[in-house]
């Protein structure tokens, strides 16, 4: 850790490392599913059910780490972060709210997990939760919005860019970015989500709003993916 601070800010760390961790387990665990193919042992065909926790739990030590790094900005914005974010959850599950599209079914089943009753199965569903409201939403809006929509705008000087600056070119950067590493299938969602999070960075110059807002969204989708069980959504 040491070696690294001395190279990178720690505050540069502590808006990078825990989305580049988040993004390394995800490709474990989808290398993992490849390994394993359809004849594999469970442990690395099924690998997300238990990479997918330990990603939480370590995501989550590094936030806390880094916590004192973090300028949330104002905290009375947040009252704009809790309409705007279910406007993005509507838009996220309109494809199969409204407009008929097939359900997701096929994804991260909590009831695979000790076939849905016991200590396994609430421990892996409270993490999965934890992982999509909490560690998600922060991990993901300091780096995007907090970072690199700054760092876009003033690569070796980032810190001095006040969170929310207007720019066009780094909004637009942004917006593609953060679409490009979702699902195909929720790319109109992850668009409309990057636009809508990305005004509120300027509107109210407050990351506690940014992540607010993505809180209430995942918090809405978690449970409509409970409710329709469409695990694609996880």
């Amino acid at each position: 850790m040491n070696g690294l601070t001395n190279r990178f800010s720690r505050a540069g760390l502590a808006h990078v490392l825990p989305f580049a961790v988040f993004m390394a387990a995800l490709g474990l665990a989808s290398f993992l599913n490849w390994l394993g193919g359809e004849d594999g042992a469970w442990w690395l065909k099924e690998a997300k059910y238990w990479v997918y926790p330990i990603q939480t739990l370590l995501c989550g030590g590094l936030i806390v780490l880094f916590w004192r790094e973090y300028d949330w900005g104002c905290i009375k914005q947040v009252r704009w972060g809790i309409s705007w974010g279910a406007v993005v959850f509507f838009l996220w599950v309109s494809p199969q709210m409204v407009f008929g599209a097939p359900p997701r079914l096929e994804g991260f089943n909590p009831y695979a997990v000790g076939g849905g009753e016991g200590i396994a199965f609430w421990i892996s569903l409270l993490l999965r939760m934890l992982r999509l409201t909490v560690v998600v939403p922060i991990i993901e809006e300091i780096f995007w919005r907090s970072f690199l929509m700054r760092w876009f705008i003033a690569e070796k000087d980032w810190q001095k860019v006040k969170f929310g600056t207007p720019n066009l070119g780094a909004f637009s950067a942004v917006v593609i970015l953060f679409a490009f590493v979702h699902s195909f299938l929720d790319i109109f969602g992850a668009i409309a989500a990057g636009v809508i999070y990305g005004y509120l960075a300027l509107k109210t110059r407050s990351l506690a709003a940014c992540v607010t807002a993505h809180a209430v969204t995942n918090l809405l989708l978690g449970v409509y993916i409970l409710w329709t069980q469409q695990w694609g959504f996880w």
